[in-house]
């Protein structure tokens, strides 16, 4: 059966996500930290274990290299679990997201089938990906914190000024030595999509307003710290409503 991009497969593939995500925190719930810690953290490798599989399955390692969001934020995840680092862990409440932009919009698999290699170290890996800093946050292992904001920004970006340097540099030795992939193209990369929008819709209308490599992506900083800061206050109001001023748990009538 084949994965497909808004079929009723791929939505179903969404429904069993998220309850992996619900299942796996009420399965550690009531369980110890070290527990916790240890289950997480072997799930956490995961994402390393998709990377892995890409270089290798692929025979072309240039275009699979681990310079993409989801990417990075699987080869920091097992670090955030083991040290709990409060920076970090608020950091990949931004860089999670793009493990569930890649479980929506998986026009790159859809064509593969859900019994396939292709799909277990795609969709299981995004599905740990965005899921494990949500019930990290939910366990209480890592504590949210606004002021976490200008960090995860400054880290993002700086992290994409880096990728957009490696893709030229990378797309020009391929020019240059005549590499080609599969289908007998040149090799161009486009990690952290700096050099193109792949028709992303959102990014197709940040490339629309400013038609030009690296600058159009700056058009995210305001969204992603319009999203931070919605995220924040609304943990502060969840805090608010669920212990009260004093930050004492509300007895339950």
């Amino acid at each position: 059966m084949v994965w497909g991009t808004f079929t009723l497969t791929h939505l179903l593939s969404l429904v069993l996500g998220a309850a992996i995500t619900i299942g796996l925190y009420f399965a550690l719930k009531h369980r110890t930290q070290k527990t916790q810690i240890i289950v997480l953290g072997i799930l956490s490798f995961a994402g390393i274990a998709a990377i892995i599989y890409n270089l290798v399955a692929w025979d072309s390692p240039l275009e699979y290299l681990p310079f993409h969001l989801c990417s990075l934020n699987a080869m920091l995840l097992p670090i955030v679990v083991f040290t709990r680092n409060k920076h970090l862990g608020n950091l990949l409440m931004l860089w999670s997201l793009g493990a569930l932009a890649a479980l929506i919009l998986n026009t790159s698999v859809a064509a593969a089938e859900i019994t396939s290699w292709v799909f277990v170290f795609y969709y299981f890996p995004h599905v740990l990906e965005f899921g494990i800093p949500l019930i990290l946050f939910k366990l209480k292992l890592i504590q949210l914190d606004r002021k976490c904001i200008w960090s995860t920004t400054a880290i993002t970006f700086g992290a994409y000024i880096v990728i957009h340097f490696i893709n030229v540099a990378i797309n020009s030795y391929c020019v240059a030595n005549n590499v080609l992939d599969w289908a007998g193209n040149v090799v161009q990369v486009n990690y952290m999509f700096s050099i193109f929008h792949d028709y992303n819709p959102l990014l197709m209308l940040f490339y629309n307003l400013i038609p030009h490599e690296f600058w159009y992506m700056l058009l995210c900083i305001p969204v992603v710290i319009v999203y931070l800061v919605c995220l924040y206050y609304a943990y502060d109001i969840y805090k608010l409503i669920r212990y009260g001023k004093n930050g004492e748990r509300r007895k339950q009538k």
